[in-house]
């Protein structure tokens, strides 16, 4: 007899390899790292003795299952802020708070965490994408998991990179450190092709094509990412990827919800592996993937929790009955993903589709031992039916749960025993992962109490260092600016015409300050619509002082591009109140006496329809100086024939009547 190091025996054995042959007692053998033989009980105890005989009476012995999508270390932002839009929650919260927290040891301590949460769900595999991804390999070796860890790369800088390029730099030192280990894959993270410029994921395709590893990447994930890729790009997301060269790696897709019949024959054709996430999609209302289009083209479909921070666990049970039933909900077909489809996307296709196919995911002479027990002998499983062959697929996936793990082993080792967790200290990690919460909960109490660090966060903010001296007045035409044509101490520098749409969000405290979201269109001399800028301003309520009758000098402003829509701000500020202001603005830059002035004339659409008002900037950086271009301010007016009853003291968002 042949001598292994283990041999589980007595139970239920679901091998999902190709012909996915079942053995209703079966064994399997186990020596060193690897799967020696898979059979009937019988046999196998014929033919092998072993050092370890475990009799698995009323339970499962199947391969663990795959997780090919997740960001295990955020773990530790699970709950952080739920039941929001993707691009708020994204953009407003997630990143924002990684920027503050993430280092080495937020990855080390999140990849444990999530690592003792999947080893007791079964998940012996998983594909990560995120920061210091060293450090989350690092841990998840400790933990002795199985894992494809991918360096995220951004266009934009990164808790662990402040470009790209130091994101390329570290991707390569990430790789060159972990390839050929035993349980690490590494690989390249572009993060998705809407945060990753033309050049950033050429080179990412190149070094996972010199190096031979796998290239990670969101793909079409949301409805707006695929517009905007249409808009910017002239073609969807798929062919734009394939053009760069990514579909020729090893490249795993993330999602894939909003990918048509040509691109998922594109993706299936290069053998690209594709997660799906249904938890994910569904609680960030993305959308249904096409899976069984897309299992119909043969491509390589796994099953993906994402991150824990958008789903909110890594219970790879919960997700695979929900691929399966959400399958069926969206064809309004039954018969679609049965059972044992969905559990093959969970295990060898899941294997197939993180490109460790010819390792794990399913239980093979040759392949890792890398298996799990369940436990049916719990009243949720019971009774059980032997009529239909298939019934123990349908037993798994829409009955079993999580809690019926009871042993799990990864590369021949034991990660967990009877319920017992060998490699992670879980208390511990528990605790600090409770204290590093209270941690984060002071900094965002702290940020939303505050409306101009809550526009810090989003990034992109720029101060205008200088103070403004502004004066307004009614007038009653546009004419009124003719003067300065004709003055000869005035030097008409620029003559600029806009259509501007100003929303303000006004918050509770008046002292927190004010936002501002503005449409400029710049118009030429036919009133087309040639350039449009948009952008967010931060102003207090308060002048710091007025001079003479209504010019004041106002503190400086904070200025953001507004890369996102007027929605995300929205959403992200909650503002008690909206006020709106419409208008056409004719703008004159003009030197008087050496100094640069603006001088606007504001032709009113909305509130006050057709009524006119003059206005007249200029920046200032001293109270001398600001005293001087006051003064200077009151003689342009003088020119203008403008007296001082004209002239008023509000802003333009005083006169509008609230929206809420």
């Amino acid at each position: 007899m042949q001598r292994v190091d283990t041999i589980l025996a007595g139970g239920v054995v679901l091998t999902m390899n190709e012909t996915l042959d079942v053995f209703p007692r079966g064994a399997v053998a186990v020596k060193g790292d690897s799967i020696v033989a898979v059979g009937p009980a019988e046999e196998i105890q014929h033919e092998y003795t072993a050092d370890e005989l475990i009799l698995c009476e009323g339970q499962v012995i199947m391969p663990g299952l795959i997780n090919t999508h997740t960001h295990v270390p955020m773990t530790l932002l699970r709950g952080l802020a739920d039941d929001l839009r993707l691009d708020v929650w994204l953009m407003g919260y997630v990143m924002p708070t990684e920027g503050q927290f993430v280092n080495p040891e937020f990855c080390r301590l999140g990849t444990l965490l999530a690592c003792a949460e999947m080893i007791r769900s079964g998940v012996t595999t998983f594909a990560d994408l995120y920061y210091f991804e060293s450090d989350v390999a690092q841990a998840t070796a400790d933990a002795g998991m199985r894992a494809l860890c991918a360096q995220t790369v951004l266009k934009f800088p990164s808790p662990d990179a402040p470009s790209y390029e130091d994101g390329l730099a570290r991707t390569r030192t990430f790789i060159q450190a972990w390839k050929d280990h035993p349980l690490i894959v590494p690989a390249v993270g572009p993060h998705a092709p809407y945060t990753c410029t033309d050049d950033i994921l050429k080179a990412c395709a190149d070094l996972a094509l010199e190096f031979d590893v796998p290239l990670h990447i969101h793909i079409a994930e949301t409805r707006l990412e695929v517009d905007d890729a249409r808009a910017e790009f002239g073609i969807p997301v798929v062919p734009r990827v394939e053009k760069l060269g990514l579909l020729e790696t090893k490249m795993l897709a993330a999602h894939c919800v909003h990918v048509d019949q040509g691109e998922i024959r594109s993706l299936a054709r290069h053998s690209v592996g594709i997660a799906h996430c249904p938890t994910s999609n569904l609680k960030l209302a993305s959308g249904i993937a096409p899976v069984v289009e897309m299992l119909k083209q043969k491509a390589n479909v796994g099953i993906g929790t994402d991150g824990p921070a958008s789903n909110n666990d890594l219970d790879m049970f919960e997700e695979v009955r929900l691929a399966a039933i959400l399958a069926k909900g969206a064809a309004l077909d039954p018969v679609v993903v049965p059972a044992k489809q969905a559990l093959t996307m969970a295990t060898r296709l899941g294997a197939a589709a993180v490109h460790m196919g010819a390792i794990t995911g399913s239980l093979e002479a040759g392949k890792r031992a890398d298996l799990i027990t369940l436990d049916l002998r719990t009243l949720h499983n019971t009774p059980t039916f032997q009529r239909d062959p298939d019934s123990i697929y349908s037993q798994v996936v829409y009955a079993a749960k999580s809690t019926d793990v009871q042993d799990v082993m990864v590369n021949g080792k034991w990660l967990m025993r009877d319920r017992s967790l060998l490699t992670i200290d879980e208390s511990t990690v528990m605790e600090q992962a409770n204290a590093l919460a209270r941690e984060i909960d002071a900094f965002l109490i702290a940020r939303e109490g505050n409306v101009l660090h809550k526009l810090i966060a989003i990034g992109g903010v720029q101060r205008d260092e200088t103070f403004e001296i502004q004066v307004k007045a009614q007038v009653e035409s546009k004419d009124i600016v003719k003067p300065l044509f004709e003055s000869p101490h005035i030097q008409v520098v620029k003559h600029t015409h806009y259509r501007q749409y100003d929303t303000y969000f006004i918050f509770a405290d008046e002292h927190q300050g004010r936002i501002r979201y503005r449409e400029d269109d710049a118009l030429t001399a036919d009133g087309e619509v040639e350039n449009v800028r948009t952008r967010l301003t931060f102003t207090l309520p308060t002048k710091e002082r007025e001079f003479d009758d209504a010019v004041m000098l106002s503190r400086s402003q904070f200025i953001a591009p507004a890369a996102r829509p007027l929605r995300f701000y929205r959403e992200y500020f909650r503002p008690i109140e909206e006020r709106e202001v419409q208008k056409e603005r004719l703008r004159w830059h003009i030197l008087y006496k050496g100094v640069l002035f603006y001088v606007n004339v504001d032709i009113m659409q909305s509130p006050f329809a057709g009524q006119l008002f003059l206005e007249i900037k200029s920046q200032t950086w001293s109270q001398r100086d600001a005293e001087y271009k006051a003064h200077l301010v009151t003689e342009i007016l003088s020119i203008l024939g403008l007296s001082p009853e004209k002239r008023i003291r509000k802003e333009y968002l005083e006169f509008v009547g609230t929206n809420t």
